[in-house]
């Protein structure tokens, strides 16, 4: 098992448990709790590879990306007592998400011969998708489209891999970093409240 395997299973993990969580708050029942949890860890990347051309989608390729997921909601069952308990858990493992699938949505573009921008595009939506596919069957605002900085972590997480790539790191180590700058990015933004502008329209001032 390689290290850019290894990294999507965790991302997988830690994104059917955001799922699960989600759910639970909700307080579907355990196929409800366990399909929100499936299509929040496989979305993005399914919607990627779709895009891309590659083709069956990763994820019907390997068995273990359903015993990831089928583990991941049976431990937020389990343990389901400590984990509702903390308002946070969501929020972290969310962040965790998306530190790693944009990173792995850029590589698995760029090995299928996808221009640089292009590849930003893909790690962004392979970062995001399955966290709006979630929301939104939970009846929520997607988190992408509220003002904080979450898609934008994703953006300035790609671009630091690229860049990171052109001065010749070990590959395992830009990937550690970039993620964790990605991770820092929301964070520190959730912490001290940055945002970006929003959109507003006065529309008292229509003609």
């Amino acid at each position: 098992m390689n290290f850019f395997y290894l990294l999507d299973l965790i991302g997988t993990f830690v994104f059917a448990i955001s799922g699960t969580i989600a759910a639970g708050q909700k307080r579907l029942d355990l196929f409800g709790a366990a399909f929100i949890g499936f299509v929040t860890a496989i979305g993005g990347g399914t919607l990627r590879d779709m895009m891309i051309g590659i083709h069956p989608v990763s994820w019907t390729t390997s068995m273990d990306y359903i015993y990831v997921i089928l583990l991941a909601v049976a431990i937020t069952f389990l343990i389901k007592e400590q984990v509702f308990r903390f308002r946070k858990t969501l929020f972290l493992f969310d962040t965790i998400g998306i530190g790693v699938f944009t990173i792995i949505g850029v590589e698995k573009a760029l090995s299928n011969g996808i221009n640089t921008p292009v590849a930003i595009i893909m790690g962004i939506l392979t970062a995001v998708a399955g966290g709006v596919i979630r929301d939104t069957l939970n009846n929520e605002v997607p988190l992408i489209f509220k003002k904080e900085i979450y898609a934008t972590a994703c953006l300035v997480g790609a671009i630091a891999y690229l860049g990171l790539q052109r001065t010749g790191i070990p590959i395992e180590t830009n990937q550690i970093v970039t993620i964790l700058i990605i991770i820092a990015i929301r964070v520190i933004s959730i912490k001290y409240k940055f945002s970006l502008p929003r959109v507003q329209f006065d529309q008292s001032k229509q003609l």
